[in-house]
């Protein structure tokens, strides 16, 4: 294989490992007390500026958009972003970087049913691959039900020395099982604004002139949004200063390198080998999300954490079957049109 060919497969898991690390540094920022609020508006800010840097480095044409175009970044960005991540960061406080890697995975499937139930897209339940994807949502339902209700017996990791222990780890690791339900719950909630947020965001695309314009927008009107929810919910000084430690590494890891680096990959990704590609490795973020935690942070991790993610990863490819299925029978029926019409035209 040459190096062309290598090179989709090498930024799939340089991407897949930049989400995990921010999943990883996010939970070890918060286990030292930062308030989630207040770390979201950090992040976003600290993307917005990279991504504000960015267009004006490339001098991006800056044509203008109209009121509505951008009422309707701003709704995306308050849905998908400010919302979303807002909310599970707080989920993340209740749970663990390897639940949020888990619900990463159901990502596809919620965004494939509520294209159905907004009547984007049709389910043909007489083609196997309308069934699989029905099966990959039932499984992604039933994954979600196995991390929230079930825990099973601990993992006990290998090493019991962690870098990046906080003072709050044992709190957050053995805080009940309501909370850890309550955190699910949650990372739930933040998966399906996730899921709304990409249905809406080709459609809201068409009316803005470039990508990199695109998410820069949604960048600096979820960093003002996020900022808002910050000050309302925290008003303690502390919570807002920041010093040389894990916080301020988690805060510049996730604005530069996911907002900014791994915006930019993903959408490389996406125009070279398109959306199922992407989404097929997903399931590595899961398996590097695990691994780290538990040696960096000294996760704990439990039965049913491990077979919840192995059911999110089948609803995963479930779905993923099912759309490849379905393109080709539609490649082929096409085909079978034109080849028809060339014969009528001999």
């Amino acid at each position: 294989m040459a190096m062309g060919e290598k090179k989709p497969y090498l930024v799939a898991i340089l991407f897949q490992s930049i989400t995990a690390g921010m999943f990883i540094l996010s939970k070890a920022a918060l286990n030292e007390g930062m308030n989630s609020f207040v770390f979201i508006f950090y992040r976003q800010l600290a993307g917005a500026i990279v991504l504000i840097v960015v267009v004006i480095f490339k001098r991006e044409s800056l044509t203008p958009i109209s009121s509505m175009a951008l009422w309707k970044i701003f709704m995306l960005s308050l849905v998908g972003i400010t919302l979303g991540f807002n909310v599970y960061g707080v989920a993340l406080d209740y749970t663990s970087p390897t639940l949020a890697a888990a619900s990463n995975n159901c990502l596809q499937p919620m965004t494939f049913f509520l294209a159905i139930l907004l009547r984007m897209e049709k389910v043909k339940l007489r083609t196997i691959g309308g069934v699989a994807k029905v099966i990959g949502i039932m499984l992604c339902m039933s994954g979600v039900v196995t991390l929230a209700l079930y825990k099973g017996p601990y993992l006990r990791p290998i090493v019991h020395h962690h870098l990046l222990d906080g003072s709050q780890q044992a709190h957050n690791h053995y805080s009940g099982d309501q909370n850890w339900v309550k955190g699910c719950l949650l990372m739930f909630v933040s998966t399906l604004c996730w899921a709304l947020w990409y249905v809406y965001q080709a459609p809201v695309m068409k009316d803005c002139p470039s990508m990199l314009i695109f998410t820069t927008l949604q960048s600096l009107l979820s960093a003002i949004q996020t900022g808002a929810v910050a000050i309302a919910v925290e008003r303690g000084i502390f919570q807002w200063k920041l010093g040389w430690d894990v916080r301020l590494i988690a805060i510049v890891y996730s604005g530069i390198l996911t907002s900014a680096v791994g915006t930019n990959l993903m959408a490389w990704l996406l125009e070279k080998k398109g959306p199922v590609f992407h989404a097929m490795w997903t399931p590595l973020g899961l398996v590097i999300t695990t691994l780290f935690s538990t040696f960096l942070l000294g996760e704990v991790i439990t039965l049913g954490s491990v077979l919840g993610g192995i059911i999110l990863v089948g609803s995963l490819y479930c779905v993923l079957w099912g759309k490849r299925k379905e393109e080709e029978l539609k490649r082929l029926s096409i085909q079978g049109a034109l080849k028809a019409e060339a014969e009528q035209h001999i």
